[in-house]
C-alpha cells in the first residue's frame, strides 16, 4: 500500500520560512518522480507541480513562479523529499500536497502522478 504523509505546514508570518516533509511508503523511492502541488483557497489543485524531483537521475523542475524561493531535496534514506520554502508571501497560502509519479513530466503535470497525499495547511499572514 503506498502512503504519502504530508507535515510541516503551519502559521507564518510574511517573510518567514518553512520546510515541508513528505515521507512515502510502500513504493520503491528510487523509482519514483515526487512533486509538490498546492491549492489555494478557493481555487483549484494547480495543474502542474511547484516544484518536482526526479528520484531517479536527480533533476528538478520549477516553474519561474517560485525560482529562488523555492527548493526541493531527497533523502533516499529515509524515503523522503523536503520543500524549502523560504521568504512566504501570503499568496503561498494553500493546501501543500505531494504526489508520485512513475515519469518525468517537463512541467510536472499532476495527471502523472498516481499517488497523493493529504496535504498539510501552509498559512502566511501578512
Amino acid at each position: 500500500q503506498v502512503q504519502l504523509v504530508e507535515s510541516g505546514g503551519g502559521l507564518v508570518q510574511a517573510g518567514g520560512s518553512l520546510r515541508l516533509s513528505c515521507v512515502t511508503s510502500g513504493l520503491t523511492f528510487s523509482w519514483y518522480t515526487i512533486g509538490w502541488f498546492r491549492q489555494a483557497p478557493g481555487k483549484e489543485r494547480e495543474r502542474n507541480g511547484i516544484s518536482c524531483i526526479s528520484n531517479v537521475d536527480g533533476r528538478k523542475y520549477y516553474p519561474d513562479s517560485v525560482k529562488g524561493r523555492f527548493t526541493i531535496s531527497s533523502d533516499k534514506t529515509k524515503n523522503t523529499v523536503y520543500l524549502e520554502i523560504n521568504q512566504l508571501k501570503p499568496e503561498d497560502t494553500a493546501v501543500y500536497y505531494c504526489a508520485a509519479a512513475a515519469v518525468w513530466g517537463r512541467v510536472c503535470p499532476s495527471a502523472y502522478f498516481g499517488y497523493w497525499g493529504q496535504g498539510t495547511q501552509v498559512t502566511v499572514s501578512s
